[in-house]
């Protein structure tokens, strides 16, 4: 019971979180400078065309109530339709959103098994050279913004040695290999981007732990430092690991906007960043809430699998 009253807590919480943002993205696209109308019908339109076109998409009434019937419209599955376009919004996002979970995806695949697996040998050789050298390579990794790593890694695999292509071209009936081809690049640069917290953080919660006194109990018994990080020192340090390994995958689906327009690749980030430049704020709240969801949602299910794998943070998150 007290398992389950912890995850519906956390879920509820989550619901009510996500709420909350979706109240402040629909307000502060509605608080951007200019004037919706004005930008799709141009500097030429006359008055009357502004006043039909205002009154069309609602603008003429408040905006709570405007929220209103957004968030209904949301909650029954319906995103609304594109003021460049007038086709429904939903029709435009699915797909992108199917080619972001797969980069994203792509991404995680290498980025966790491998953060994961570098940390533990890090601190299994804890003052050695492999600890050394990752904690260098992963703070200068964390130095460098996106759009760098992506132009240093188009520059020697795509232009100097021509190995993969620049531009990440994807589209619907497209092989799986030739997909994995496209997206090497773009999943490379996440991958370099998000390996780094994650193996700083399974070093340092694992090594957090190595001065307890069970650890200290397990040396006394003769145990391996390898054994002893393995069954004593990792299990109760799970949860900071569960916990940025979430967070990092969230940012995998949230943090690819830079990626994919560095890379032209077509997801919900460069939807989102086409929709902005033409000032097209129902794709924007779209691809906002798509962000949303994916962050609130992954950080919930990390503090949910945090308190199963450690029962003691039931407690203090349940609270």
């Amino acid at each position: 019971m007290e398992i389950l009253r912890f995850i519906v807590t956390r879920a509820a919480l989550g619901v009510l979180t996500l709420l909350a943002v979706s109240i402040l993205l629909y307000l502060g696209t509605q608080l951007l400078p200019g004037d919706v109308a004005s930008a799709l019908l141009g500097q030429s339109a006359t008055p009357e065309a502004l006043a039909v076109l205002r009154a069309k998409l609602g603008l003429n009434t408040p905006a709570y109530l405007r929220y209103l019937h957004w968030l209904w419209g949301v909650v029954h599955g319906n995103l609304g339709s594109s003021l460049t376009t007038g086709t429904p919004i939903a029709g435009v996002l699915l797909p992108r959103l199917a080619n972001t979970l797969f980069l994203a995806g792509y991404a995680a695949i290498i980025a966790v098994p491998l953060a994961v697996g570098l940390g533990i040998l890090a601190a299994i050789r804890e003052g050695g050279i492999l600890d050394r050298l990752s904690s260098t390579l992963s703070l200068a990794t964390i130095s460098f913004p996106e759009f760098f790593v992506s132009y240093i890694l188009i520059v020697v695999f795509a232009s100097q040695l021509g190995w993969l292509p620049s531009l990440a071209t994807v589209y619907g009936g497209m092989g799986f290999w030739n997909r994995i081809d496209a997206t090497t690049l773009p999943a490379m640069t996440l991958t370099l981007v998000v390996v780094a917290h994650m193996l700083r953080m399974t070093r340092t919660s694992t090594l957090a732990v190595m001065s307890s006194p069970y650890v200290e109990t397990a040396f006394l018994k003769g145990l391996s430092r390898t054994r002893v990080v393995l069954n004593h020192a990792l299990p109760n340090a799970l949860g900071p690991i569960i916990a940025v390994v979430a967070l990092n995958l969230a940012y995998l689906v949230v943090g690819v906007v830079v990626v994919e327009v560095v890379f032209v690749y077509p997801g919900v980030g460069q939807l989102m960043v086409d929709a902005v430049s033409k000032r097209d704020l129902p794709t924007v709240q779209a691809c906002g809430l798509v962000f949303a969801v994916a962050f609130i949602g992954l950080n919930t299910l990390a503090d949910i699998l945090a308190a199963l794998a450690n029962p003691r943070l039931r407690g203090s998150r349940g609270r």
